[in-house]
């Protein structure tokens, strides 16, 4: 079995893959940290990925979050993913990112999906979440980041 932390750089998910990294040890589990990196300006200027003006290098970006992890844990296995894009025309990137995730959990058979986004812990289903979505499927338990301390 494996947990899942989806990783975007923010406190949140930081905090979430070092709580999966301690429960990984109690349960002799593998740490599975998924990086999704789409291909939208707009998206990584939030997350702070990247500079008003500067395009997303995939690659670079995907390196760089990569190195991040391995400073928090060395032993988690890291992938890093572009989104598809959905053919519905009401899905939005941020359907696009959960399916990501739930598309993951199911390729790594995950037994907890660990959630620290900056939009998970405000309310219980915000609209930009996906903690509402993610927490839904009933193959895995979640644990919410919702504090860094």
């Amino acid at each position: 079995m494996t947990l899942l932390v989806p990783y975007d750089g923010s406190a949140l998910s930081r905090t979430a893959l070092e709580r999966a990294t301690e429960f990984a040890a109690y349960r002799d589990e593998e740490v599975l940290a998924l990086t999704i990196v789409p291909e939208d300006e707009e998206f990584a200027r939030e997350r702070g990925w990247v500079d008003e003006g500067e395009s997303v290098d995939f690659d670079a970006l995907c390196d760089r979050l990569e190195r991040e992890i391995r400073d928090i844990a060395p032993s988690a296995t890291v992938v890093c993913r572009r989104p598809e894009p959905s053919d519905s025309f009401t899905a939005t990137l941020i359907d696009d990112v959960t399916r990501t995730i739930r598309e993951m959990a199911d390729e790594s058979d995950a037994s907890i999906v660990f959630i620290g986004s900056e939009n998970a812990g405000r309310v219980s289903t915000p609209v930009t979440s996906v903690g509402s979505p993610i927490s839904e499927d009933p193959r895995y338990d979640v644990h919410i980041v919702r504090h860094t301390e």
